[in-house]
């Protein structure tokens, strides 16, 4: 029922931008990774770019709700909420991660969630293959995005790199599950204008 949808998708939304996300409750991939972290300016950066994979993370959960939303497909549907429940770890993750370096979420999280949301239900209304292949092709800036900050976090923070590591590892395998499951590859004017809007995350999150 329309009303069942309507209150599933404004859980989500008010527990994602609230961090009240369960997920399926792995454990923190940095619990075993000492924190040698100790300059504030290098703690100041670590913080800055966990801020915008946390911004990030609240894309996801919102693109794959409205993904899941916008389908009729039940199989679909139930491997884009087994990828969601995923994500969710990682916003837990990033919100432990911020909290150990004393920063905080972008005040901009109501904004990319549903930025977010609207692209993955328009994405869904297009059919099977462009739901699968929305998928593909932001998991993969993704990867693409997080390989840069393994490169670009403070030479000791290994802690937010065990963290980076494994979200990253993830995103592949949900990209190549969408691959498997018949994506198409979106047109190049959405790729383009998908790649402007993830460099106007990253910007807006790293300082806002």
């Amino acid at each position: 029922m329309f009303s069942d949808l309507l209150i599933a998708n404004l859980d989500n939304a008010l527990r994602t931008l609230t961090g009240l996300h369960a997920g399926s409750d792995r454990p923190y991939p940095g619990a075993d990774v000492p924190d040698t972290l100790l300059r504030p300016w290098e703690r100041q950066q670590a913080g800055r770019m966990m801020r915008v994979n946390h911004a990030g993370e609240v894309m996801a959960q919102a693109l794959y709700t409205g993904q899941a939303a916008g389908t009729s497909d039940s199989e679909l549907k139930a491997q884009l909420e087994h990828a969601r429940n995923e994500e969710e770890d990682h916003l837990r993750w990033c919100q432990t991660r911020l909290r150990e370096l004393n920063s905080r979420p972008s005040l901009l999280a109501p904004l990319w969630y549903g930025a977010g949301w609207s692209m993955g239900f328009l994405a869904a209304r297009q059919g099977r293959g462009t739901n699968l292949g929305l998928v593909v092709a932001v998991e993969n800036q993704v990867e693409e995005h997080l390989n840069s900050h393994l490169e670009s976090l403070p030479v000791d923070d290994e802690r937010s790199r065990a963290v980076v590591a494994q979200m990253r590892d993830d995103e592949v395998g949900h990209a190549a599950t969408a691959e498997s499951l018949g994506a198409e590859s979106l047109p190049m004017p959405v790729r383009m204008a998908m790649g402007l809007f993830s460099k106007v995350l990253t910007r807006g999150a790293l300082w806002i």
